[in-house]
C-alpha cells in the first residue's frame, strides 16, 4: 500500500515510518524542512515537499495515495500561543483529505488526544463524541481538535475507512522532548521535583513503539468509524512520576500547592492538574493490539530522561 504521512519526520512519525515499511508498506512523508527530508530518505521512505499550509500538496499526495495517516500538527505554534491557528490548520488539512479520499473507501487515519476526554474518571473509545457534554470548560483550539476528530469519524459515511487514534499526554521513549523531558527540566531549575496537591491525578501512558503499531494496524484494519486508544498504562500518579524524577536527579519530592501550581510548573500546569485516566480494552480486542514495550515508571528508570544535554 502506498501511504502518505504527514508528520512523518516528527516523534510518532518517525516510529509509524519503520513500521510501516517494515510491514510492506511504501511510504511517501510530508516534509517542510532540508532536514526532515533527510530524515525521511534515511529512513526509506520517499519524500512530498510541502506543509499543512499547502493544502493542494496535501490533495494531490492523497489521491494519489492507497491510504493517508495524518500526524502533523503545529506544535511549535500551538505552545507559543497559537493554539487556535494551529488547530484551524489541523482542521483544512482533514477537510481536504476527506474531500481526496470521498467514495474511495481508502483509510484515513488520524492523531487525536485522550487528555480532559472524561476527566476524574476512565474515559473508553465510546467517550467524547457527544460535543456539548465532551467540551466543557475547553479551549476553543481545543474544540476544534475535538470536533476535528467526529469529522473523521463522519467521514465513513462518504466512503472513507476514516478512524481515530487517540494518544495519552505522553509517547514516552528515549529522545522524548514532551511532557516528561519538560518535568526533568522543571525539577531541574527548580531543585525540587514537584507534583500538584496531593499528586493523585493520572495521566495515561504509552511507548511511542507502541503508538506506531497501533496506527499501523488502524491503517490496515479499522473499521470505518473507529476511535482507538494507544493505551498501555491506563493512569499512573503524577506523584509517582515525581517519585522517579527525584530519585534519578537527587532532589527533594515536593507538593505544590495548587494556587502557586502556574508558578511553579509555567505552561505545564493546566495539563498536570488534569486527572485523566483511560482505558484502552475496546482497541484491544477490536484491533488486537497488545503492548509490548515498557511501562512509564519503568521507562523513566531507563535513565534516558536525565542524560543532561551535549553542549
Amino acid at each position: 500500500m502506498r501511504v502518505f504521512v504527514t508528520g512523518a519526520s516528527g516523534w510518532i512519525g518517525s516510529a509509524v515510518v519503520p513500521e510501516l515499511i517494515a510491514s510492506g508498506h511504501q511510504v511517501i512523508g510530508l516534509a517542510r524542512s532540508d532536514a526532515a527530508a533527510a530524515a525521511l530518505t534515511a529512513a526509506g521512505a520517499e519524500v512530498r515537499r510541502g506543509s499543512l499550509d499547502d493544502l493542494e500538496a496535501l490533495r494531490d499526495a492523497a489521491v494519489a495515495s492507497d491510504g493517508v495517516i495524518h500526524l502533523a500538527f503545529k506544535h511549535d505554534l500551538a505552545f507559543s500561543g497559537g493554539f487556535q491557528d494551529a488547530a484551524d490548520a489541523d482542521r483544512r488539512a482533514i477537510e481536504t483529505f476527506g474531500d481526496a479520499l470521498a467514495g474511495s473507501e481508502r483509510p484515513l487515519v488520524i492523531a487525536s488526544g485522550i487528555l480532559g476526554i472524561a476527566p476524574g474518571r476512565e474515559a473508553t473509545e465510546l467517550d467524547g463524541h457527544v460535543l456539548d457534554a465532551a467540551l466543557g470548560t475547553s479551549s476553543r483550539g481545543a474544540q476544534t481538535r475535538m470536533a476535528s476528530a467526529e469529522l473523521v469519524i463522519s467521514l465513513a459515511s462518504r466512503g472513507v475507512r476514516a478512524s481515530v487514534v487517540r494518544l495519552p499526554p505522553t509517547n514516552h521513549g528515549a529522545g522524548d522532548n514532551g511532557f516528561m523531558a519538560a518535568l526533568v527540566g522543571i525539577a531541574r531549575d527548580q531543585g525540587v521535583s514537584g507534583y500538584i496537591g496531593a499528586g493523585a491525578n493520572r495521566w495515561p501512558a504509552v511507548h511511542r513503539l507502541d503508538s506506531a503499531h497501533l496506527f499501523r494496524l488502524a491503517l490496515d484494519a479499522a473499521p470505518p468509524g473507529s476511535t482507538l486508544h494507544a493505551v498501555a498504562d491506563e493512569g499512573v500518579p503524577i506523584r509517582d512520576i515525581a517519585a522517579v524524577i527525584g530519585r534519578h536527579l537527587d532532589l527533594p519530592m515536593v507538593s505544590i500547592p495548587v494556587e502557586d501550581a502556574a508558578e511553579h510548573f509555567a505552561w505545564l500546569a493546566g495539563f498536570l492538574a488534569i486527572d485523566s485516566p483511560a482505558s484502552s480494552t475496546l482497541t484491544r480486542a477490536r484491533m488486537g493490539w497488545e503492548p509490548t514495550q515498557l511501562g512509564l515508571i519503568d521507562d523513566l528508570d531507563q535513565g534516558h530522561y536525565f542524560e543532561e544535554p551535549s553542549v
